[in-house]
């Protein structure tokens, strides 16, 4: 009989077989799921002839996942100040729980920033954010060209930011799931074994 490569691991320390709530679990992977949707979107604007019914679409889309991304987070953020995450392995290294929750400070900074300077660039020049085109957020900013400037700067760098911490986040993720099998990444999975 096959055995599944999966159930011959060796199962984690109890104590780490905590998980985060499912509140903080939904919140990660709507947010990962919002992430690579704007992201996408935002990859295929410079594609499309400015003014096209095409492009303003997918701008629509693209700022109202964006917005989305934001309320998200924001709710996260709140969530997380009154909710204790489960305990990291004590065979991580200091640094790399420094590292860990550094890299979690700098994802919450982008993906709270990059909805904000996206915003602050419609703002600064007297446009309105719709939400998927049901109610939108007025300029909020006195109209600035230079502000606005600014803040599309911010947003076209910060995705590069993105793209790297996504990628690092992924990779330590997977190197605790594949090679060190200590219970990291089951904290965070929606559907996980225990026992």
């Amino acid at each position: 009989m096959r055995s599944n490569a999966l159930s011959d691991r060796p199962k984690p320390p109890s104590v780490y077989a905590a998980a985060y709530d499912r509140v903080a679990i939904g919140t990660h992977w709507l947010v990962a799921l919002l992430v690579v949707a704007v992201a996408l979107l935002g990859l295929t604007i410079p594609e499309m002839p400015r003014g096209s019914a095409g492009r303003e679409l997918v701008l629509l889309l693209h700022r109202s996942i964006g917005l989305l991304i934001f309320a998200a987070m924001a709710f996260r953020v709140g969530w997380r100040l009154f909710h204790k995450p489960p305990p990291l392995p004590p065979s991580m290294a200091r640094i790399e729980v420094f590292l860990a929750h550094a890299s979690h400070v700098v994802l919450y900074l982008l993906f709270l920033g990059m909805p904000l300077t996206g915003y602050v660039n419609a703002a600064a020049v007297g446009h309105s954010v719709s939400l998927f085109g049901i109610v939108a957020i007025p300029p909020l900013l006195a109209e600035s060209a230079r502000l606005s400037q600014i803040a599309i700067a911010l947003h076209l760098s910060g995705q590069f930011l993105v793209y790297l911490f996504v990628a690092l986040h992924l990779a330590a993720a997977l190197v605790h799931w594949l090679v060190r099998r200590d219970g990291v990444i089951e904290r965070m999975l929606p559907l996980r074994r225990v026992g």
